[in-house]
Formats: structure tokens, C-alpha cells, sequence
């Protein structure tokens, strides 16, 4: 079921009323509609892959109660790795099988000594990848013993299945949500408001720029021997908009529903593309990964201590570790392995912390206009090659687009995307030191003028929405 589809629009005022008008005096009642509804919601794309998320969300909540346990510390260790052996074996399993033995027998192919691989026709759960790091959290830190393991099961598989965020995050840690479902909650206008306001801002960026622009990527990349290096370029760009309108769409979508019932969800995107420098660009792209990753894989191996050797060491696992845990091909480990020397020269001389507020000025500084503007260009270089369907493809794409025609006028330049774009950057930059695009609007215009606007959008995603598409991803 698409937050952008007919499904939900009719799903989402059945749960909220139920929620609210129905079950609202009793805590434990609220949690088993989310339950149910959550349920449902993921197996509206295929109910088998519920047996999936039930085991998954079985094994860590009895694992996890004996993790609480004064047990040895060598028995600890057992049950957490019998957790994570079942979370990333079924992610493994499900996600990498393929990807692995065609690798191994490309490897032996080398060698001299081919053979045919057993390929398996395997479906890949929808938000597998997300799911698995959110239970993962919750086995690590009640292990660490920083968080007290729940025996209120529906709690626990509410906090595991819950909707807004069950199939593309945010990856929420179980010190953040979990113990909400434990509070009972009273509606709240102006947190509903707001998250409407989010919720209004995610549809525009994935329904009108992610989809609009989609449209002109696959063209161009599917075709790209056919294009100058301009329209190349200017396909790179589309994507670079085309992904974040739809992940960071997802997630203000995802936030804002969230809100709907009175939970707060982290922010898991913070406008990257106004950073100034690749670090700062990671502190603010996919937030819950890339401090998922931070907390549980960069600083126990070690962080930035260490000698030199050490610090580059991890700085390339954790970014080849993101760019696989993106999906199971090549293009996503040269991506993630791009993306480290681009961060090495500032780890090196000690400035990727540099720049960590917004820009407080209305009007950026000449520098930090070429900053921005620097850092998004080789960020678009590296999203070819997530884009690409192959090394092989990325590499033809950038021979060809950093060829002479580069500076020729592009034979693609739909203006209606490209406002789309523009009226995007504008919001964004105005709203950039709010929670969401749409949550700085009063500081610059009274509620009539407001409302106008929202009606307005709300008007251009009804009328101006293209083709109905899955968010990018799904995939992962």
C-alpha cells in the first residue's frame, strides 16, 4: 500500500478514527489497532511476508527479556549473537543469496574454473532492510544494558510493525519509540496540524518532483548513448532531485502520519543539499542510518581514534557497509567507496565537523554559495553510479556526459520539472531550520495567505501527479 495511493487515502481515516473515537480510553486497545492496522498494511503487498516480520519481532522480544537477565556474560553474548545470526541471516538470505553466487562464480570464472550457479527466484520483503536494523537496535542495547527489555508483547510488535515507518524508515531506535507506546496518549490539535503540514510537503516532493523527474531519468539513463553530455548532466540532476524528493518524502510522510497518533519519530533528513561539505551532507542525509551505523558498527570499531591507518580503515567499512546494505550489486559499493575519499581529505585535516549549523543568513555568503554548490556537484557524480545498472554503465555514463558536449544546450529541458525544482529549493531554504520545509511558513506570511498556500499545493499534487510509482526505496 503507496502513501501515495487511493489504498491509503481510504486506510488512514479508518485507523485514525478508530484510534482516536473508538479506542481512546484504553491504551493497550490503541496499541492493538496500530498492531492490526500495521499488519495489514504491510500485507497488503503479499501477506506471506507477515510469518516474516512475526518471527522476526518473536525471536528479539524472548531474546531480549533474556537478555535482561543476570545471566554470564558469555551466555549474553550467545543470545546476541543468536539475534543478530537470525536478523541479518534472513536479511542475507533474502537480499544477498543471488548477489553472492553469481560473485563467486564470476571469481572462479577467473580462475579458470567455471561453473553455473544455483540461482534462486527469491522476492525481497518489502522494508526488510529497515525493519531488521530497528529490532537489531533493540537486541544491541538492551545487551549494553542500556535499555530495559519489555515483557508487554504487543507493545513490542507494535514498535516493530508500526506503519508510517515500517517499510522505509526512519530506522527508529527502541530507546526512542518503544517507549511511547507505553504513554498513553491524548489527541493533540496542533501536533495533528503540524503533521498534516508534513505530511502535505512529503506528497508535493515525491508525487510532483520525484515522479516528474523520473520520468526523465529512466528515459535518459536507459538511453544514454543516445544524449549529449548536457543531457547526461541534466539527468544526473533530475536524479539527484528524483531520490531525495521520493526518500525524504517518504520519511516527512511517514513523520507526519506518525504525528497523526501522537508519536514523535526522529527527523531523517535535515535539506542536504544545502551542506557545505560532504560531511556535513552525511549528518544530514538519511539521519537514522547513518547514526545507526555510527553507534553500532563506526565507534566500537574504533571511530576516529586510532592512528591513521585505523581512522581510514573505518571510515571505508562504514561507507561500503552503507552503500551494500543499499542493495545487493556493485554500483552500490563503488558508491559508498566514492563517497569515503570524498570525506577522507576532511576527516584528515580534522574539519568534518566544520560546518554543523544551517547557514544563518537569509542569503548565503559567495564561499558558502560555491560550497554548496561544489558539494552537490560531486554528490550527483556519486549518484550515478546508484543510479547505474551496472560499474560498467556508470563509467559509459560519465565518459560520455564529461565529453565535449558537455557545455552544448541539453536536447531535454522540461520547464515544468525544473520549476517544480526551483519551487522546492525555494521552500526548503526558507524552511531550512525547522523540522520540515513547510513548519517556517508563518514567520514570512499571516494564516490567509498560509492556507492559500496549502490549498494551492494540495491542488498541484491532485491535478499535476503523474504516473503512480513505488518510492526507490522499497527496493532496499
Amino acid at each position: 500500500m503507496l502513501f501515495n495511493s487511493l489504498e491509503f487515502a481510504v486506510f488512514l481515516p479508518i485507523v485514525f478514527i478508530l484510534y482516536w473515537f473508538v479506542t481512546a480510553r484504553y491504551l493497550k486497545l490503541q496499541n492493538l489497532v496500530l498492531l492490526l492496522a500495521s499488519y495489514f498494511f504491510y500485507g497488503w503487498w503479499d501477506w506471506r511476508f507477515l510469518a516474516l516480520i512475526f518471527f522476526s519481532s518473536t525471536v528479539d522480544y524472548v531474546i531480549g527479556i533474556q537478555l535482561g537477565k543476570d545471566f554470564p556474560t558469555r551466555t549474553r553474548k550467545v543470545l546476541l549473537a543468536l539475534s543478530i545470526a537470525v536478523n541479518i541471516g534472513f536479511l542475507g538470505f533474502f537480499k544477498y543469496y543471488n548477489f553472492f553466487s553469481e560473485s563467486f562464480a564470476d571469481a572462479f570464472t577467473l580462475l579458470g574454473a567455471p561453473f553455473e550457479p544455483s540461482r534462486l527466484n527469491i522476492i525481497l520483503p518489502v522494508g526488510i532492510s529497515f525493519y531488521t536494523f530497528q529490532t537489531l537496535s533493540y537486541s544491541l542495547d538492551v545487551y549494553r544494558r542500556k535499555l530495559t527489555p519489555t515483557k508487554d508483547s504487543l507493545a513490542f510488535f507494535a514498535f516493530v510493525s508500526f506503519f508510517p515507518q515500517l517499510v522505509a524508515g526512519p530506522i527508529e531506535r527502541a530507546s526512542n519509540l518503544l517507549p511511547q507506546f507505553f504513554k498513553k496518549r491524548s489527541f493533540n490539535e496542533i501536533k495533528a496540524t503540524d503533521g498534516l503540514r508534513q505530511i502535505l510537503i512529503g506528497l508535493f516532493k515525491k508525487v510532483i518532483v520525484a515522479d516528474h523527474c523520473a520520468m526523465y531519468v529512466n528515459e535518459i539513463f536507459n538511453n544514454h548513448q543516445e544524449f549529449s553530455g548536457s543531457t547526461l548532466f541534466l539527468g544526473a540532476v533530475f536524479f539527484a532531485f528524483q531520490i531525495y524528493g521520493d526518500f525524504s518524502g517518504y520519511s516527512d510522510i511517514a513523520i507526519g502520519t506518525a504525528r497523526l497518533f501522537g508519536f514523535n519519530l526522529m527527523k531523517n533528513f535535515a535539506f542536504p543539499y544545502f551542506s557545505r561539505d560532504i560531511a556535513e551532507f552525511w549528518r544530514r542525509w538519511h539521519i537514522s542510518l547513518s547514526t545507526w551505523f555510527r553507534d553500532y558498527l563506526y565507534i566500537p570499531l574504533g571511530g576516529s581514534r586510532g592512528s591513521t591507518l585505523m581512522k581510514v580503515r573505518n571510515i571505508f567499512i562504514i561507507f561500503l557497509v552503507s552503500g551494500f546494505w543499499h542493495g545487493a550489486n556493485w554500483t552500490f559499493l563503488v558508491w559508498g567507496g566514492l563517497n569515503a575519499l570524498y570525506f577522507l581529505p576532511l576527516m584528515l585535516s580534522n574539519k568534518n565537523r566544520k560546518n554543523i549549523d544551517s547557514i544563518g543568513t537569509f542569503f548565503p555568503s559567495l564561499r558558502e554559495f560555491l560550497q554548496m554548490g561544489f558539494t552537490f556537484l560531486i554528490t550527483v557524480i556519486a549518484w550515478i553510479f546508484f543510479r547505474a545498472e551496472s560499474v560498467h554503465h556508470a563509467l559509459d555514463y560519465l565518459k560520455r556526459m564529461l565529453s565535449d558536449t558537455l557545455f552544448s544546450i541539453p536536447t531535454l529541458r522540461p520547464s515544468d520539472v525544473m520549476l517544480y525544482i526551483l519551487i522546492l529549493v525555494v521552500v526548503e531554504w526558507l524552511g531550512r531550520e525547522k523540522e520540515h520545509a513547510l513548519q517556517n511558513l508563518e514567520k514570512y506570511m499571516g494564516r490567509p495567505l498560509r492556507w492559500l498556500v496549502y490549498f494551492a499545493i494540495a491542488m498541484v499534487i491532485l491535478l499535476y501527479s503523474g504516473e503512480e510509482q513505488e518510492f526507490i526505496y522499497f527496493q532496499f
